[in-house]
């Protein structure tokens, strides 16, 4: 019994001490992603499955003169270039560490302009910038995690050229405490290198010599930026010997039988560690693999970098690792590396056997950031699953590192959401009762679908400030809490079915309150009583209304038959009051506010009281002067009277109505009416509280201070109000006149799109509109006025001055300024070539701007405002350009300094070189020494 004990025990001591590579296999997960099956790859042996049933969108690309041998580089799986996040979900143990690496091979580029640009994220974290400079290199990104949950979404978004792709993802569980650190609950490894000395081959060292997958390059490998700098007397040996390697970190045997010996007393090397200078977890690993007489020794210290402690700290690697054949795996817990990192090992003097070395391995610290509150996702869960509209169902975390469309969300930290917007999104079914728990709710547009049953309790969502649920299928009584919500300003809940009393506090005038069509609500105080009583008065009153409305029509028919009903010009153009009210493509009536594809008329008597006989002019555009009003309900307007009166006139007039009728977007100035009469034609918008940006970026004395953060913001808007016009609307919009004039700020400072007298329409399969080339000096495109075909890319050309008119704070035509130049885009053009983008820089702003964020927006800008129409990015891409200065914004890093300055006047742009480096924020994350 004794003996049957002992080997038990035995049994169970080796168990431990082995590393169980069977039970780390079937947890492996390998994701061929755009693959078609599964299937085993001929090198490790590792099978692999299609992402076919594992996410909803992108598209399989057959890689084109593929010749490899694995099949998971036959396909890659691309992604639309929009505003949305891509991801894929892996399932975890929570707190067990994982290696996740992800893997781009984008082939053949036979059909494409530009190489893809994009980013990846880990959950809410940024993992890389994947820029592909080759289409034939296989690009690897390595993240070790500790699973902060029961899964990680692995996620792509926010391209700035190209489309986003994926060829492989892989998960690999990791073994006990490998690769712990002290600061692994704030902080990811990201792999940066992981070098194999003295290789027998060019070959990586991987599965199933690893038998955690790990990828372990050779030194032989021959690829830029990577080991140069070798110590003159370098030598490489090995041995078929066993190592001992049961270490830390369990390093594969077969990379420690091979090294490299600095016969002549010094090893170094030189390589480039992407996205560094960083903190970071260094690994060198040292076994003595040579059998050394009694009387040699090999002794070294660290000679660079220098370390206190550890540069004065002797390696003699058989007395610490207690024998030969043997590994010692010093590591460093936290070290500041720069982007060229040289190092070297140098002999002692009373050594006789230079330095050795058999392995490094580099791991860059990485921030994660926080995913939004946990409550809020399982709420916006609950959402996603009841909605029938595909296109809305989206992957990740709800607000990083992109909002979901339907979703938006604070900057704290972590993000909370603050609006749902699911209006006309075939939301079926009862509002879940867990939207209570969304406590930094304050907008609520679930309008226009088919939600039935009761309003749940949202007693204690105190900051809702709008509601919309009309237009449902609601019933049950109306909530009393409505009335004691603090900070409603409105509420709509017309067209349902709901019952009972109206709360008293709704009905005061301070709430925008509207509950038509809800036969069942009645006011406070009526009583079943006086039912018939008011019944009767009120049928008697609606009589007399009914009667007195027949009669106001025959008088106004009869007067209207007096007025000609139609004019015609030489060429016997119709008016454009028969334009317009007999167009098929639209609908202009009168007698409501604007719905869908409908503007309200107003009569010229109507606007004359509103503008108080056209008292206060407040400016004046292409189409004329422009008259500050307000209307009998308190609505400020801006009425645009029309200057001319001429057959093209009409045709700007036709045009604005007919397209402001059917558009509607939160970043276009919103049409509220139109007055067509006695020779007068005037538009009725909704009034822009803080004028035109133009205002308040070139009138230097009475503008409104726009700092750069106000800029990006403004910025950001109006090119949503574009790509709208250009991609949402169908046919597409050509506005054909953006300027900073027709950019109108509201009273909160954002930007809306305006003056669309010039717009044109798109027509079904055509790439172009011939049109005569209109527009204003300064920002018209120079490919459409040279050949009179009009694209979107017009518009993009014109966006891209007002984007250098918002860096550096000019006019976009003075000879004055720029002299032979005479414009603000080849004096732009000439500066940001030289990689100096400090010099126009507006000089109010560049006390309290980042660098990196003017870089961006000064890129696409140049972009914009190419000479050919087709090299300029969609309007898609230079939201992302802008989003991606705001989140540069938002760090703590990159504020114009003299020192910054001078660097960055020769910094080489993207549009000067391939490669992009990205310097971390070192100041804010910065990890206080230690090792091991």
């Amino acid at each position: 019994m004794g003996l049957v004990l002992h080997i038990l025990l035995l049994l169970l001591l080796l168990s431990c001490s082995i590393p169980p590579l069977l039970s780390q296999v079937t947890e492996f997960i390998s994701i061929d992603c755009g693959g078609t099956s599964e299937h085993t790859d001929n090198k490790t042996g590792l099978p692999w499955v299609s992402d076919s049933g594992l996410i909803r969108h992108g598209t399989p690309v057959e890689i084109e003169n593929f010749n490899g041998n694995s099949v998971q580089y036959q396909r890659r799986r691309d992604f639309p270039i929009d505003n949305k996040k891509y991801c894929y979900t892996l399932n975890t143990t929570e707190r067990r560490r994982y290696l996740i690496r992800a893997t781009f091979l984008y082939g053949s580029s036979q059909s494409e302009n530009t190489y893809p640009k994009f980013q990846l994220y880990l959950d809410a974290t940024k993992w890389a910038t994947v820029s592909v400079l080759d289409a034939s290199t296989v690009y690897i990104k390595e993240m070790v995690i500790r699973a902060p949950s029961s899964s990680v979404d692995v996620c792509l978004c926010c391209a700035t050229t190209g489309s986003p792709f994926l060829s492989t993802l892989e998960l690999r569980p990791l073994n006990l405490s490998m690769y712990a650190t002290d600061f692994e609950d704030d902080f990811y490894l990201k792999v940066a290198a992981r070098v194999n000395f003295g290789a027998s081959s060019t070959e990586a060292v991987r599965y199933p010599d690893d038998p955690y997958d790990r990828i372990w390059d050779s030194d032989l490998a021959k690829r830029q930026n990577f080991l140069v700098g070798v110590a003159p007397g370098t030598v490489r040996i090995n041995t078929t010997k066993e190592i001992n390697t049961n270490t830390r970190e369990y390093p594969p045997m077969k990379v420690m039988q091979t090294a490299v010996v600095g016969t002549q007393g010094l090893l170094s090397y030189r390589l480039n560690l992407e996205d560094f200078p960083a903190n970071a977890r260094a690994y060198a690993y040292f076994a003595e693999i040579q059998d050394l007489p009694a009387n040699e020794t090999r002794k070294f210290t660290m000679q660079d970098p220098y370390i206190p402690d550890y540069s004065n700290a002797v390696v003699n690697i058989e007395e610490n690792a207690n024998g030969s054949y043997t590994l010692y795996e010093p590591s460093y817990m936290n070290v500041s590396l720069s982007f060229v990192f040289s190092f070297s090992f140098k002999k002692t003097p009373d050594s006789t056997q230079g330095p050795l070395l058999n392995a490094v391995e580099i791991s860059k610290y990485v921030l994660i950031s926080s995913k939004t509150e946990k409550s809020d996702v399982n709420v916006v869960g609950t959402f996603r699953s009841m909605l029938a509209n595909g296109d809305l169902i989206e992957e990740g975390d709800p607000c990083v590192p992109v909002q979901w469309e339907w979703v938006t969300c604070s900057a704290s930290n972590p993000p909370r959401i603050t609006k749902l917007e699911l209006s006309e999104s075939n939301f079926e079914g009862e509002i879940p009762s867990v939207i209570k728990d969304l406590e930094e709710l304050t907008e609520l547009w679930f309008n226009g679908n088919s939600l039935n049953g009761s309003i749940p309790d949202m007693s204690n969502l105190e900051k809702l400030t709008i509601i919309h649920l009309e237009d449902n299928m609601l019933t049950g009584s109306l909530p009393s809490y409505f009335g004691s919500l603090p900070n409603l300003k409105e509420l709509y809940i017309q067209n349902n079915s709901l019952t009972g009393e109206i709360p008293p506090e709704l009905l005061t005038g301070k709430i925008i309150f509207n509950y038509e069509g809800n036969h069942g609500l009645h006011k406070h105080g009526k009583k079943k009583s006086h039912f018939k009583l008011i019944l009767g008065i009120s049928v008697g009153i609606l009589a007399a209304l009914f009667i007195l409305f027949v009669g106001s029509l025959l008088v106004l028919r009869y007067f209207r038959k007096k007025a000609p009903t139609q004019r015609s010009d030489d060429k016997g153009a119709i008016s454009s009051r028969k334009s317009i009210i007999g167009s098929t493509a639209y609908s202009v009536a009168r007698g409501s506010y604007m719905d869908e594809g409908v503007s309200y008329y107003f009569s010229l008597a109507e606007i004359e009281e509103a503008t108080s006989g056209f008292s206060k002019k407040i400016g004046k555009g292409s189409f004329g002067p422009v008259y500050y009003g307000k209307m009998k309900d308190g609505k400020e307007v801006a009425v645009k009277m029309m200057a001319d009166s001429s057959s093209h006139g009409a045709q700007q007039f036709v045009t604005e109505v007919a397209l402001l009728s059917r558009i509607h977007h939160r970043n276009l100035v919103p049409l509220i009416g139109y007055c067509e009469e006695e020779h007068h034609r005037m538009l009725v918008y909704e009034y822009m509280h803080n004028g035109t940006l133009r205002d308040h970026v070139h009138d230097k004395v009475n503008k409104k201070h726009l700092d750069w953060r106000a800029r990006l913001r403004i910025a950001e808007d109006s090119a949503k109000g574009l790509e709208y016009l250009h991609t949402g609307c169908n046919p597409s919009i050509i506005h054909r006149d953006i300027k900073t004039s027709n950019i109108l700020l509201d009273i909160n400072m954002r930007a809306k799109v305006s003056d669309f007298g010039l717009s044109r329409q798109t027509e079904e399969d055509l790439t172009h509109v011939s049109s005569v080339a209109r527009g204003t000096v300064g920002y018209l495109d120079p490919e459409y006025y040279a050949n009179q075909q009009l694209t979107e890319k017009s518009d993009v050309y014109s966006y891209g001055v007002v984007l250098l008119e918002l860096i550096s704070g000019r006019k976009p035509v003075s000879p004055e300024a720029y002299g032979a130049d005479w414009s603000i885009v080849h004096w732009a053009r000439s500066l940001i070539r030289k990689g100096d983008v400090v010099s126009i820089i507006d000089p109010t702003i560049a006390h309290d701007v980042k660098i990196e964020s003017v870089w961006r927006i000064a890129e696409v800008a140049i972009q914009c405002v190419d000479q050919h129409g087709s090299s300029r990015p969609k309007m898609q891409e230079i939201i992302l350009a802008i989003q991606d200065a705001i989140k540069i914004e938002k760090g703590n890093d990159g504020k114009i300094t003299s020192e910054s300055s001078r660097a960055q006047s020769s910094r080489k742009t993207l549009l000067t070189t391939f490669l992009d480096i990205e310097s971390p924020d070192l100041s804010n994350e910065c990890l206080f020494p230690s090792a091991r």
